[in-house]
């Protein structure tokens, strides 16, 4: 069996392997941009190797997980804190950092996390693009309701009906503000979130959750300022940030 400590950045990944069966080591830097990391990997599920690899938690790594979940390998992923709790030397190189996760690894002391399901992270993916899109929204119809107050006109959210919308438009502004509220109202008008998803994946979450899912993994549990993330945890308060409302975010469940 190989085990393989590696040390991943967004364009190489330095590694340190043990060979269990004959006590081989090595190191090795492998390219990402070449296709080196990935034929090396490739050249191992040929050969009928079996490899457990263990690395940082990091972001950029989307394609490497997958690539090794296709070939059948075994991935951990390490909480980066409890991995600096345990370097001895000050001095820290990719070189050195491989060498502690392999040694992490050997020593049955890796400080192993729980990683989402690809369904959980791409549930993640439309939660994050709902949220921003509600952002950018508010960036835009706050100016406009501001135009509409510096012109004596204060209707709150009725603004937005087809009678205020009318009203907004039929103010008489200077060149350079009437510029500004035809660029906002458009750009305004096609950034609509859209919650169909979210609904979907909310009662898909109840579902799971009359069937017995276990709410005891990290993503399941949220705080106000922390919401989890799990695909099948039925939305509460904590993920209001998502909702229709033009509120980025309201205290009281759904």
């Amino acid at each position: 069996m190989w085990i393989i400590g590696v040390d991943y950045h967004p364009s190489v990944q330095q590694i340190a392997f043990v060979k269990t069966d004959t006590g081989e080591c090595g190191e090795r830097r492998l390219n990402h941009s070449d296709g080196e990391a990935e034929k090396f990997y490739r050249e191992l599920k040929a050969a009928g190797c079996s490899v457990r690899v263990g690395m940082e938690a990091t972001g950029y790594a989307r394609w490497f997980e997958r690539l090794l979940a296709e070939l059948g390998f075994e991935l951990w992923i390490g909480d980066p804190a409890q991995i600096k709790a345990k370097r001895v030397r000050k001095q820290k190189t990719d070189r050195l950092d491989a060498e502690l996760l392999l040694q992490l690894l050997l020593e049955d002391r890796f400080p192993r996390v729980w990683v989402p399901s690809p369904e959980n992270r791409d549930l993640r993916q439309l939660l994050w693009h709902r949220h921003r899109l509600v952002q950018m929204r508010t960036r835009i119809v706050n100016p406009l309701q501001a135009v509409a107050m510096n012109e004596g006109v204060r209707r709150k959210k009725a603004l937005w009906s087809k009678s205020g919308r009318a009203q907004l438009e039929s103010l008489s502004l200077a060149p350079w503000a009437t510029r500004r509220r035809h660029d906002f109202t458009g750009a305004a008008g096609s950034i609509e979130p859209d919650d169909r998803g979210v609904k979907r994946n909310r009662r898909a979450g109840s579902q799971a959750t009359a069937r017995g899912v276990a709410p005891d993994d990290a993503s399941w549990r949220g705080t106000y300022y922390s919401p989890g993330l799990r695909a099948d945890h039925r939305l509460s308060g904590a993920l209001c940030w998502w909702q229709a409302d033009r509120q980025l975010c309201r205290a009281d469940p759904l």
